[in-house]
């Protein structure tokens, strides 16, 4: 028996509608993308843009908005525009600011292990930092604060610090009696605490100020701070101590970051090495050309450390490794000390 034509024509146009409805939603959907807004990604941080955190940032925004044209549009808020370095890390978990780059001694309220930074003469130079931060013990600390909700993605160089003060420090017992700005740190306040000193805990954003005023007496920096803060400027001596490390971590929060779809964080997270590793580079330039400018400009006099003069500070200041020894793991702060072992 002949089949009839429509039973032959039916199954066709029901693909030729379905393939016509496929090609309206493919106009709507690319209609909607046109028109979409870009995402807004916050970055906030409370230095300059001409230092190397300020840099990477910038450099971040550049990439982002290259790779990932239209969809993303990352907004930098330098100079504690939006938040200060007291209030950053609330910010970013209440998802005001996606991405932030705190100091070290920052997170300390969200895990104590980070306090290994802030050990004072415990690396003998960056690249003994740099050591350890790509080792697989550095590597592990970038999850620490998980359970917190804030996800480390990867470390930034700043350099190395030095003390400045009204008077010149040569040793320990220069520092006596004198007051000196902190971050919130335990490990910092219980350095200064160790050489006499009276560690003020205050936003980096009013150093200027209370040196200016005399409110405090000194603080402690990397050539870069110093510099473009223009701390020297109101600082008479600088001794180039060298006694610990002012490293950032740049961190966002697990929801903001596990909510990025897997292709698009992966696209982030290669922007972000790329930025870093600039801004590494740039400091390790800076490091140098900072300190000569503070010298050139004869604002402030270099105090050079004799090697006796810098034991007497190492002596004075390893007690406090012992004090913080159980919070960090010793475990740990034996790493750090072998990455000096090149």
């Amino acid at each position: 028996m002949k089949k009839s034509t429509s039973t032959f024509t039916q199954p066709l146009k029901s693909i030729a509608k379905l393939a016509k409805l496929a090609t309206i939603a493919s106009i709507l959907a690319a209609s909607f993308n046109v028109f979409a807004e870009p995402v807004e990604i916050k970055f906030s941080h409370v230095v300059a843009e001409n230092t190397p955190k300020g840099q990477m940032a910038l450099k971040f925004k550049e990439l982002i908005e290259q790779r990932l044209p239209g969809e993303y549009v990352v907004n930098v808020f330098p100079n504690s525009q939006l938040f200060g370095d007291n209030n950053e890390l609330a910010a970013l978990l209440l998802n005001d600011v996606q991405f932030v780059a705190p100091s070290l001694s920052k997170f300390e309220r969200y895990t104590k292990k980070l306090q290994i930074f802030d050990l004072p003469f415990l690396f003998e130079d960056m690249a003994a930092v740099d050591r350890f931060q790509q080792s697989e013990s550095g590597q592990k600390l970038l999850n620490s604060m998980n359970r917190k909700g804030v996800v480390g993605l990867g470390y930034l160089h700043n350099g190395m610090k030095q003390f400045s003060a009204n008077d010149p420090l040569t040793l320990p017992k220069d520092a006596n009696g004198k007051k000196f700005r902190i971050m919130a740190s335990d490990v910092i306040a219980a350095q200064f605490d160790a050489v006499g000193a009276i560690p003020v805990k205050k936003p980096f954003s009013e150093v200027f100020t209370l040196l200016q005023t005399r409110a405090i007496d000194g603080q402690e920096n990397t050539w870069s701070n110093t510099y473009s803060m223009k701390f020297y400027e109101v600082q008479s001596h600088i001794t180039e101590s060298n006694h610990g490390v002012l490293d950032y971590m740049v961190v966002s929060s697990n929801t903001f970051w596990k909510g990025l779809p897997a292709d698009k964080r992966a696209v982030f997270k290669t922007a972000l090495d790329e930025a870093i590793a600039l801004g590494n580079k740039i400091a390790a330039e800076k490091d140098n050309e900072d300190r000569q400018a503070i010298i050139d400009s004869k604002r402030s006099q270099l105090v050079t450390l004799t090697q006796a003069d810098r034991q007497q500070w190492v002596n004075a200041m390893k007690p406090v490794w012992a004090k913080f020894e159980d919070q960090i793991g010793k475990d740990m702060i034996d790493a750090a000390v072998a990455a000096n072992t090149k």
